[in-house]
């Protein structure tokens, strides 16, 4: 048995997908437990990143203080847009918002549950995909810093969704897409002054997840709600757990958590 905090799974890019699930200090490889009995046992209590042991949590695992005032949990989080850091303008703490902000970026394209928009990182490009359970991603621009992602992101947000359907995502594989053609079709709709930020690298990535059997019909389950979570593990994609018995175990939202894990 592991006891200790949930953490985001670490993924390696593999064929399949290779997961670790990380529990306190222990790293946990999934793969090599599907068709194993899993049980999540939640010990009622939760660890904001400031270290506060609390019942539970605010909002969006952080304690009250640290949602309205740690920059982890800021507007520009959400809506990078709005990001201000290499304007020199601070939101709650510019140090921390420079090192967060100014980085190469890079936008994409995805087939997750059908074509979508994202950013991210340029460090975390695969990383960003697997952990949005993406069957193919393509590069569309690199910019310097992640205010001019989120602005190109913007405009094509007006004709391609940036959301996950992640209960499509959970029930199969889609259907591949040209994501080369989708490319050059949405390239034209970008403003004259972003078109220099477009990448000529057209490489398409295609991911494969270690599931064994999607479910008929996905059922979300959260340890607030169920203190005890277990079923045989039949799949793993995204940052989701998949069980025999249809239910779906989101580990990324449970970060925080401390639990007892045995298989």
């Amino acid at each position: 048995m592991f006891r200790g905090k949930i953490t985001k799974m670490d993924v390696q890019y593999n064929n399949p997908v290779k997961y670790n699930l990380i529990i306190g200090e222990d790293s946990i490889c999934l793969n090599d437990l599907l068709h194993q009995h899993i049980t999540f046992r939640w010990s009622g209590k939760v660890i904001c990143h400031c270290g506060k042991l609390l019942p539970k949590f605010y909002r969006q695992n952080f304690c009250y203080q640290c949602y309205w005032n740690h920059p982890a949990a800021s507007q520009s989080i959400f809506k990078p847009e709005l990001c201000t850091a290499d304007l020199g303008i601070e939101e709650r703490d510019l140090e921390w918002e420079k090192k967060f902000q100014i980085a190469p970026h890079y936008v994409y394209l995805a087939n997750s549950s059908g074509l979508k928009v994202g950013i991210t990182r340029k460090n975390q490009k695969i990383t960003r995909w697997i952990d949005q359970g993406a069957r193919q991603a393509i590069l569309f621009a690199e910019v310097p810093n992640r205010r001019l992602s989120g602005l190109i992101e913007l405009e094509l947000k007006q004709l391609i969704s940036d959301k996950t359907n992640w209960r499509k995502m959970l029930s199969a594989s889609p259907p591949l897409l040209n994501l080369v053609a989708e490319k050059e079709k949405y390239v034209e709709y970008i403003s004259s002054e972003f078109q220099q930020f477009i990448v000529s690298d057209n490489e398409v990535l295609e991911i494969e997840y270690p599931v064994l059997n999607y479910p008929n019909k996905v059922n979300s389950v959260s340890l607030p709600k169920s203190s005890v979570i277990e079923g045989k593990l039949s799949g793993v994609k995204g940052q989701y757990l998949i069980f025999d018995n249809n239910n779906v175990f989101n580990v990324r939202s449970h970060d925080g958590y401390i639990v007892d894990v045995s298989f």
